[in-house]
């Protein structure tokens, strides 16, 4: 039967290809935007700022605060790029969020599961964040590239799910979504590019509505959603070697160390609770993608593998305290 050999997590955020000095200039967008999530609840700016002035996080905004983490991102990317190149999983499942990329309001769906022959990224002319990325440090591809997908697997974990309860969508081709052109989006195409260097091991990509009000899933459902997943590996007819990624977090736009340390001392002991024991209003913007790694947590549940949690990086850019909580862990 098939087993699963590895679980992988890591952020994407953008500061990931962009050089440090381009953080300060990424952080002034911040101070214009509307609606900043933090603890549950919306701020303006100013407002962020005025509530969290004791925290002094101008003090994490110094150009060598930027320089160390931004090191501390890039080596944690190369260990997961190392993991993964030794263990050589046969295929790979991945948890990501789609951030209207492929679906929008008129097909939003809460949980979708990708299941084509291939998948195409094609990536933007002027990359995540035009010309402060780095388009080498992204290993952003010069054009269009089409990578192996595993669609009979895909097939086999949408019965699954269904038999399970889990009334997922289904897709053999992705939608045109907001470029058009029919591509995955950032959440699935980082996994690609950062971790296997454009050399894709077959994947079934799962679509996670963790962004996009009212019907995202909880923690609570991702967890079990997880769980089911490493049930259809373990009962499918197969002797291939299988990966689970999940893709996205930790806390961003604005970072809550407190809340992603409670997260990560739920992994290390498989502590349900401290995984899924929120209102869902705390699961907002950018932080909500550390649903996908609670769906990870329950795909890992039980299986033997041993978490080593390789980084938590705060990046902050702002005295607001903007940024994006870098997270790395592997299940080997």
């Amino acid at each position: 039967m098939a087993e699963i050999v590895l679980g992988m997590a890591s952020s994407h955020a953008p500061q990931l290809e962009m050089p440090p000095e381009n953080w300060r200039t990424y952080g002034d967008r911040g101070r214009t935007q509307a609606v900043h999530w933090f603890e549950g609840k919306t701020y303006s700016f100013g407002e962020l700022a005025e509530l969290r002035a004791g925290e002094h996080f101008e003090k994490e905004c110094t150009d060598e605060k930027f320089q160390t983490r931004w090191d501390a991102c890039q080596s944690a990317i190369a260990h997961l790029e190392q993991t993964l190149a030794a263990v050589k999983p046969d295929v790979c499942i991945i948890l990501g969020d789609d951030q209207k990329e492929s679906f929008d309001d008129e097909n939003m769906p809460a949980l979708s599961i990708y299941y084509g022959d291939t998948v195409n990224d094609i990536p933007s002319l002027n990359g995540a964040r035009g010309s402060l990325s780095d388009p080498e440090v992204a290993r952003r591809p010069a054009g269009q590239l089409t990578h192996p997908a595993d669609a009979a697997l895909g097939e086999y974990l949408i019965e699954t799910f269904i038999e399970n309860e889990f009334d997922v969508a289904r897709s053999s081709k992705l939608p045109a979504g907001r470029d058009g052109d029919g591509s995955i989006g950032h959440a699935f195409y980082y996994v690609y590019r950062r971790l296997m260097n454009n050399v894709v091991t077959p994947s079934v990509p799962v679509l996670v509505n963790t962004y996009y009000p009212p019907n995202t899933p909880t923690a609570s459902r991702c967890y079990r959603f997880g769980q089911t997943i490493r049930k259809a590996i373990e009962e499918w007819d197969s002797d291939k070697r299988v990966a689970v990624f999940a893709s996205g977090g930790l806390s961003h736009t604005v970072i809550e160390e407190e809340l992603d340390h409670r997260i990560i001392d739920g992994l290390k002991h498989d502590d349900v609770t401290k995984l899924t024991d929120y209102p869902d209003v705390r699961f907002r913007a950018g932080t909500s993608e550390i649903k996908n790694w609670i769906a990870l947590a329950g795909a890992m549940s039980g299986g033997g593998l041993a978490l080593n949690m390789v980084d938590y990086v705060p990046c902050y850019r702002t005295e607001a305290g903007n940024g994006c909580a870098m997270g790395f862990a592997e299940w080997v």
